[in-house]
């Protein structure tokens, strides 16, 4: 299937550096100085950039973007909507599920202990960035950590251990400094927790969207009607 009709630009499956038995979804557009290794699948409008290498098994959903220098390896899988910037490396036992955002040169793992010397490809830890979570730019996610759902990880923090949804993450190791709507805004406190057990209100700063938390769960009030 072919993936654009830009010549000098864009590369069609069996062309340049596409694999023969890639498979393009309709609208996919890889350019021409990127490389997709045969068995790869990119979505329906997805944006493959300059001199990116997406590795064969690896799965990219539908309208994806991979900017400039973005490495998908082998078993990889990307949810619909992602959005990877520059200089991104996505190794073997990473998953991003729908609607993920990967900052400028943040950095994922697969190995928790590596040596040059010692073969550790049988201890890949999975590392699973949930739907619409946020990772700033130069932040490194130790692998075997699971984001929550519209977490938001600063630029340069490192994170070395779950984070719940909704969480706002920052710091060398990273700490929670507080927690994001799903539009990306700081919640605000509207109503305290009158106890314990009881629930607080929370806000979105920029939309006005409601909000509950009760402990480390946070909840859209709309997701209960």
């Amino acid at each position: 299937m072919s993936t654009g009709t830009i010549p000098g630009m864009i590369a069609r499956a069996g062309e340049g550096h596409v694999g023969a038995s890639v498979t393009l979804g309709a609208g996919a557009l890889v350019h021409e100085s990127a490389y997709v290794d045969d068995g790869a699948v990119v979505g329906d409008q997805s944006r493959v950039w300059h001199f990116c290498h997406v590795n064969g098994g690896a799965v990219i959903g539908k309208r994806c973007s991979l900017g400039q220098n973005v490495v998908v390896m082998n078993g990889v899988i990307v949810g619909d909507n992602a959005k990877i910037q520059n200089n991104v490396s996505l190794y073997e036992g990473v998953e991003l599920e729908d609607d993920v955002f990967c900052g400028p040169s943040m950095v994922f793992t697969n190995v928790y202990n590596p040596r040059s010397a010692v073969s550790r490809k049988n201890e890949y830890r999975r590392t699973l960035v949930k739907r619409g979570a946020s990772i700033g730019a130069n932040a490194t996610i130790v692998c075997g950590a699971t984001i929550g759902r519209y977490a938001f990880i600063g630029a340069g923090a490192v994170i070395n251990r779950d984070v719940p949804d909704y969480a706002l993450m920052a710091g060398v190791p990273a700490r929670q400094i507080g927690w994001m709507s799903e539009a990306g805004y700081r919640l605000e406190i509207v109503v305290p927790a009158g106890s314990a057990d009881s629930a607080e209100r929370l806000r979105c700063s920029g939309t006005g969207a409601l909000y509950e938390r009760r402990g480390t769960v946070v909840t859209r009030l709309e997701e209960q009607a």
